[in-house]
């Protein structure tokens, strides 16, 4: 007689999916995914790094023709490799702050920012990542494109009197300045787009900020210039790259405080929107 076994079969259970966590490096990761994969990130890297050499040079060949000349230009009658090399700073923040309003602005035009807040709930770790990744890029091309544009600079003004050395005193301090301070646009013009929302309303903002007020400053009493001029924005930045220094500019530290004071309040603008206002 035949016994017939029966085999129970346990259903197997299903794979579990692996939890996933935001963390501050994956959000990091995200960011810095999302900047180089735009086409513009490559471009205007590029045009900042071009216009902080090429008008470096294009100073320094114009302080070397105009040696000797009786018509020579007021404005290079102190100059130094120094200042001759960093005079492409001002067309390089455009470049740097512009991208940087891109940076966050650019997601709201698009509609990206509701698929990056949907990943990250908590919303600030979005700011202060894009602001880190892109203060970082843009610290590193500055740093890079002054030391590139002294080094060719100090060339082409050797053995006249605005020769000079990285190892001349406040040379490399000058240089470190300039990277820091274009690294600090880039992180304000991240703020701007993030607070705005608007691409033309940050760059229109950042322009104003760094170009346009400064002119009209120029324009009060004298007394009140010297009162309110150092402590811009644009001055304050400048006078972290600033070789020489007199009583109408801050010092290397107090433009470097002034100036890290108008990014912190930038910042705070940007994260109380992000924080209280829909996407």
């Amino acid at each position: 007689m035949s016994t017939l076994t029966a085999t129970v079969e346990t259903p197997q259970a299903a794979p579990a999916r692996p939890a996933y966590r935001v963390t501050g490096r994956r959000v990091l990761a995200s960011e810095w995914a999302k900047l180089w994969s735009l086409r513009s990130t490559w471009i205007t890297l590029s045009l900042g790094l071009l216009f902080l050499v090429a008008f470096g040079l294009i100073a320094a060949n114009h302080y070397r023709s105009g040696i000797g000349s009786p018509h020579r230009d007021r404005d290079f009658a102190t100059a130094t490799a120094v200042s001759l090399s960093l005079f492409g700073t001002n067309f390089a923040q455009l470049a740097l702050g512009v991208l940087g309003v891109l940076v966050t602005a650019g997601e709201y035009s698009t509609g990206m920012i509701r698929s990056t807040l949907a990943a990250v709930p908590r919303r600030l770790p979005v700011l202060w990542s894009k602001a880190a990744v892109f203060g970082l890029v843009a610290l590193v091309v500055g740093t890079l494109g002054a030391f590139v544009a002294f080094g060719f600079g100090s060339g082409i003004v050797s053995g006249t009197p605005a020769a000079m050395t990285v190892t001349h005193a406040g040379v490399v301090r000058s240089l470190l300045g300039a990277g820091l301070y274009l690294g600090l646009v880039g992180v304000i013009g991240t703020a701007l787009g993030a607070l705005l929302r608007s691409v033309a309303g940050g760059i229109s903002v950042l322009v104003a900020s760094l170009m346009l007020v400064p002119g009209l400053i120029s324009l009060l009493p004298s007394s009140w210039q010297d009162n309110i001029s150092p402590y811009l924005p644009s001055n304050a930045g400048e006078s972290m790259f600033a070789l020489t220094h007199d009583s109408t500019t801050l010092s290397p530290g107090a433009g470097l405080l002034v100036f890290l004071g108008w990014t912190v309040l930038a910042l705070a603008g940007a994260a109380y929107r992000l924080v209280r206002s829909d996407v």
